[in-house]
C-alpha cells in the first residue's frame, strides 16, 4: 500500500470525519509529515511517491526522532509531539487496515522521551491585584482588558478558550459561562458576582462594533474581529510587564499563569481536587496534579495549625515542645522546600 494514499486516507477522512479532529491538530500533523517524508525518502534511497506503508518501520522513525534532535535542535517536548502524530496515524492503519496491524503495533510501542518536567509559574494573590491595577481604564479597550484578566482569573480558562468564548455561553442569570475547551469537550462554571457584573457591563456599554463575521464573539478587537489567543497573550504580556519586575516574569507564562493562580488559589481554598479538574477541563486527574504545588507561606501556614492543634489537644511534654519548636524551624523548612 502506498504511503500516500494511505496519508489521504488519515488526513482527509480519518482525522476530520472519523476522530474529528480540530484544524490546529491537523496543521500540526501536517507539519511532522512534512519532515517525516523527505526524511524517509532520503533513508530508504527512494523518491517520496515511491514511498510503501512498510517502509514507515520502528528503526526508520527512531532515526528521524533522533534526527529532530540531533540536526534539527528541536527539544525532546516537540520530537513527543511529533511522535504523537506519528501514532495517531499507526491507530488509523491498525483500525482500517487490520493486515498491518502488526506494523501498526510496533509504532505503537515506541516510548515517548522522557524529559525535565518544568514548574510552571503562577501570580501571587497581591501581584494579581498589581496587574488588575496597572489596566489604564481611561483608555478606548481599558474595560474590555480590565474585565479578561479578572475573567482569565476566575474561569482558569485557556487563552484559547477565551478567544472563542460566545456571547451566548455567558449566563448573567445563573452567574454560569459555558468554555468549549480541548476535544471539543464543553463544560459550565460558575463565576464570582464581580465578574458577571464586569461581563454585562462590558456587553452592555464597552464591546466594540464588531464585523458581521464575527458578531456573537464575546471579546472584540480594534478592527472588529474576534480578539485571538496571540492577541491575549500579547495583553498578558503587556499588563505583567507593567506590573512585575523583568526577573519575576521570567518563571511564568503571560496567560497561563492565571489559569496556574486560579488552580493554587482554589487548593488553597479547600476545595477538592475533582473541582479542580472540572474547572480547569482535564481529561484526567493526572494533568490537574501538575498545578497542585503549594507555596512556602502555605506550607507553614498549614503547619502552624497543625501544632496549635498539638499543643492544644495533647498533654505537655517536654520533647514534644522541642519537635514543635516553629521559631527554629523556619530556616530550615525554608532550607528543605529548596532542595
Amino acid at each position: 500500500m502506498k504511503l500516500s494514499t494511505c496519508l489521504n486516507q488519515f488526513f482527509v477522512h480519518y482525522l476530520p470525519q472519523i476522530k474529528g479532529c480540530s484544524e490546529t491538530t491537523i496543521h500540526s500533523y501536517r507539519d511532522t509529515y512534512r519532515l517525516l517524508l523527505p526524511f524517509a525518502a532520503d533513508y530508504r534511497h527512494i523518491q517520496i511517491s515511491s514511498l510503501r506503508l512498510e517502509h514507515l518501520t520502528v528503526e526508520l522513525i527512531i532515526a528521524f526522532l533522533n534526527h529532530l534532535e540531533q540536526n534539527r535542535k528541536n527539544t525532546a517536548r516537540t520530537r513527543n509531539l511529533r511522535l504523537v502524530a506519528i501514532k495517531s496515524l499507526a491507530k488509523m492503519i491498525r483500525f482500517l487496515h487490520p493486515q498491518h496491524r502488526g506494523l501498526a503495533e510496533r509504532i505503537l510501542g515506541i516510548p515517548q522521551k522522557r524529559m525535565p518536567q518544568k514548574l510552571i509559574g503562577y501570580l501571587y494573590p497581591e501581584e494579581i491585584m498589581q496587574v488588575f491595577q496597572a489596566v489604564d481604564l481611561k483608555k478606548a479597550e481599558g474595560f474590555r482588558d480590565y474585565c479578561l484578566l479578572h475573567l482569565l482569573f476566575d474561569s482558569g480558562a485557556r487563552a484559547s478558550e477565551i478567544a472563542t468564548l460566545n456571547l451566548d455561553y455567558f449566563d448573567a442569570h445563573n452567574q454560569t459561562l459555558a468554555i468549549l475547551g480541548k476535544a471539543k469537550r464543553y463544560r459550565q462554571i460558575s463565576l464570582w458576582p464581580k465578574t458577571c457584573e464586569l461581563i454585562t457591563l462590558y456587553i452592555q456599554k464597552y464591546r466594540g462594533t464588531p464585523r458581521p463575521l464575527y458578531h456573537h464573539r464575546l471579546f472584540i478587537n480594534q478592527r472588529g474581529q474576534t480578539l485571538t489567543r496571540s492577541g491575549i497573550h500579547r495583553l498578558c504580556k503587556n499588563y505583567l510587564q507593567r506590573a512585575l519586575p523583568p526577573k519575576r516574569l521570567q518563571s511564568i507564562h503571560p496567560a497561563h499563569s492565571f489559569r496556574h493562580s486560579r488552580a493554587v488559589n482554589m487548593l488553597c481554598c479547600g476545595h477538592a481536587i475533582t473541582d479542580i479538574k472540572n474547572r480547569l477541563g482535564h481529561e484526567n486527574i493526572q494533568s490537574t496534579m501538575v498545578y497542585l504545588h503549594m507555596d512556602l507561606a502555605s506550607k507553614q501556614a498549614v503547619q502552624k495549625k497543625f501544632i496549635q492543634y498539638a499543643q492544644s489537644a495533647l498533654k505537655h511534654d517536654p520533647k514534644l515542645d522541642a519537635l514543635i519548636d516553629w521559631d527554629h524551624k523556619q530556616d530550615i523548612l525554608s532550607w528543605l522546600d529548596s532542595l
